[in-house]
């Protein structure tokens, strides 16, 4: 994959980032020392959506990040610096690599607004190597777009990071970089084009019929749980799909933010055709001047078709003992991983976080950050956690991988950014799906503790799997 997009002239009245520049930014090599302009303006507010369905390709790298509840969204496209990380210490080689980056980064324009100011985006698998299987994307992916909308609310910013070449006139360059700007059409981008679609396609699933192989690895599952092997362990589960057509991605994703408003609607790519794509309620951190969020979230229960079903099935909920063990197990981890960083932790009272159809028990906690913690040394000190792997972590991650016959890849992994003052969010990657072309993988998993049933975790897998599949258009 070329460190540099190709680039060439923006042509006027219409925003196609492909030819935005020509000369010498096309083929400036990049290294540590190599000075990047990051230059921001505010613009029309916009779809970010809009903006990466005017460019995504098969073949390009993106990042799309979107939290309908708080009408925070990014989309990013192109290259401009970027790593794949192979080994094992992938998240501290993550973490100097946005360092260096950061510092050789210039930043200009509007520089006073928030936000202003250039994101790494990154994606983690959820093992460190590959074991159950071929995964398409690196252990660690961690890139500098070449062009960025961040829109809050309805201020949108426009980004734009260009290395510069030696002795270049920076200042001939930004103007440059301006009259460009002023040649884009922003109404193009307002919305997308596509229609929600609340029909389902004629998509066949896999002809294997899993529910039964399911079913005996829970009941092995809970053997080993009997005599103390383990104390939990989250089981996942995929099904492959196939469409009539190649699936789209912006409509997939427009269904996703509708159907689901209250998650987090990501997409991110390979660069090779492979896109994964979902809807996340589960935060792993969220860091903003220094304050640092996490979430327990582990236990559920379907919602309701009526208002006193949804409110007895929530009561049944908060008094299930073992929903409520699967779930302090989550936030006692959460803790103690916090604490062995030196972090005094707090968290609220447990609560529910109720989603458009599942449930789920809530302990949100809270930090604040010493100036010489970077989020990546979080990130990595968290994941994974037992509300996708289990307790131990260390023993419930070897079992996974005896158990399940596929390779996670990005599915329950971090994925997130990280910006210029080290504010940073990573969800992870769960209720999700990876396509390619016609075909798609949709993820779901369960988490298994003593007293768990397999028939009715097979059926919380099926909820969760057919609220995805009716997304997929």
């Amino acid at each position: 994959m070329p460190v540099i997009s190709q680039l060439n002239e923006f042509c006027p009245k219409n925003i196609e980032l492909d030819y935005f520049w020509n000369g010498e930014q096309l083929n400036i090599p990049i290294t540590d020392r190599t000075k990047i302009i990051s230059f921001a303006q505010k613009i029309p507010s916009i779809d970010p959506l809009a903006f990466l369905e005017k460019f995504v390709r098969p073949n390009d790298l993106h990042f799309y990040w979107e939290n309908p509840a708080k009408q925070e969204a990014i989309a990013a496209y192109g290259i401009t610096k970027h790593i794949t990380v192979n080994s094992s210490d992938r998240f501290t080689v993550a973490q100097k690599f946005i360092q260096t980056c950061l510092k050789q980064t210039i930043r200009k324009g509007e520089i006073n607004l928030s936000a202003a100011g250039p994101c790494l985006f990154c994606t983690f698998t959820f093992f460190p190597d590959s074991e159950n299987g071929y995964s398409p994307f690196p252990p660690a992916t961690i890139f500098l777009p070449r062009f960025q909308i961040i829109k809050k609310n309805k201020t949108c910013l426009f980004i734009v990071n260009l290395p510069v070449a030696q002795n270049q006139d920076i200042k001939i360059l930004l103007e440059q970089i301006k009259q460009k700007i002023r040649n884009i059409d922003w109404s193009q981008q307002e919305k997308i084009s596509k229609n929600l679609d609340d029909s389902f396609q004629a998509i066949n699933s896999s002809p294997i019929d899993y529910s039964e192989c399911f079913k005996s690895v829970i009941t092995s599952a809970l053997n080993s749980i009997a005599i103390d092997e383990f104390s939990k362990i989250v089981i996942a589960h995929a099904t492959d799909v196939i469409s009539p057509v190649p699936f789209d991605l912006i409509a997939s994703l427009n269904n996703l933010r509708h159907r689901h408003p209250d998650c987090y609607i990501f997409s991110t790519s390979n660069g090779q055709g492979h896109n994964f794509i979902g809807a996340s309620p589960e935060r792993l951190i969220s860091i903003q001047n220094k304050q640092l969020v996490t979430d327990a979230l582990a236990g559920s229960a379907p919602r309701g078709k009526t208002a006193a079903e949804d409110l007895q099935l929530a009561n049944l909920l908060l008094k299930n003992r073992k929903e409520k063990r699967e779930h302090q197990a989550v936030s006692d981890f959460l803790l103690e991983r916090l604490r062995q960083l030196d972090l005094k932790p707090q968290q609220l009272p447990l609560q529910l976080l109720q989603l458009s159809n599942i449930q789920h028990l809530w302990t949100p906690i809270y930090a604040h950050l010493p100036t010489n913690l970077d989020p990546l040394d979080i990130v990595a000190h968290l994941h994974p956690t037992p509300a996708v792997a289990g307790v131990p972590t260390e023993i419930a991650c070897e079992q996974i991988r005896r158990y399940e016959n596929f390779d996670r890849s990005l599915y329950a992994a971090p994925l997130g950014w990280v910006d210029y003052q080290g504010n940073c969010e990573f969800i992870v990657g769960i209720r999700s799906a990876l396509i390619e072309g016609d075909r798609a993988r949709l993820y779901a998993g369960a988490g298994i503790v003593s007293g768990s049933n397999p028939d009715k975790e097979f059926a919380e897998i099926q909820l969760k799997l057919q609220s995805l599949l009716k997304a997929l258009v």
